[in-house]
């Protein structure tokens, strides 16, 4: 019974998989499977799945195999190497629920849809990830035209940090006027005013010196007189 299953399911495979299945014996065959991935620039991947029959298929589960094609482009979301093992434990569900029935078409149906999966998995985490750092670059860049949040005790802060600030800017306006004036007295002496002079008791010392030289030179006008 078993065989006779075997054959009709490969019958039906060959109209199904016309191009795509090839037979290795009369109980092993390949069928490769294409996967459709929308929006994909890439050559769409492909796997190769090896069935071989058991004598008691379909009561016990076929042997499968994964595989990639030979010299195919490696997909950037799918490595068949890699993933095989993953994948074809997810077909046991799948086998388990079809013990006693031809079971291969189910499982490459399975099994392209799983593979499509998680390629569009892997490509969601990938653009997850991309918008994750460009929210973050925009939100570092955001954080330059914000404020700080006021609080009382920012503000407390804020304002001792401005007094001090302030009190420091006093002090150096300060010390550079007492310099500039400092340096303005040395270079040019202050001349004092007439009432300035009085007050200080310079002004009859500066008379009385005044005074003598006018005496003195009314006494040699004289003598130049009686000469001629």
């Amino acid at each position: 019974m078993g065989r006779e299953d075997q054959l009709e399911e490969r019958e039906v495979l060959d109209s199904i998989f016309p191009d795509e299945i090839t037979d290795i014996s009369e109980t092993e065959y390949r069928i490769s499977i294409a996967l459709d991935i929308p929006d994909d620039d890439e050559e769409p991947p492909v796997l190769v799945l090896t069935v071989r029959y058991p004598d008691e298929y379909p009561d016990k589960a076929p042997h499968l195999e994964l595989s990639a094609p030979q010299n195919a482009t490696p997909h950037q979301y799918l490595n068949i190497a890699e993933d095989k093992e993953q994948l074809l434990q997810g077909l046991d569900p799948t086998i388990e629920e079809s013990l006693g029935i031809a079971m291969v078409f189910t499982l490459v149906s399975a099994l392209k849809e799983a593979a499509e999966q998680l390629v569009l998995d892997r490509k969601a985490a990938v653009a997850k990830e991309h918008e994750e750092r460009a929210l973050a670059a925009e939100r570092e860049e955001n954080k330059k035209f914000q404020g700080t949040p006021v609080t009382r005790e920012t503000f407390l802060k804020w304002r001792e940090s401005f007094m001090k600030e302030m009190e420091e800017a006093r002090i150096r306006e300060e010390e550079e006027r007492l310099a500039e004036l400092k340096r303005a007295r040395i270079k040019e002496p202050v001349k004092l005013t007439g009432k300035q002079l009085w007050e200080r008791g310079l002004a009859a010392a500066d008379q009385e010196d005044a005074d003598e030289d006018g005496v003195i030179a009314e006494e040699v006008q004289k003598i130049k007189i009686a000469d001629n």
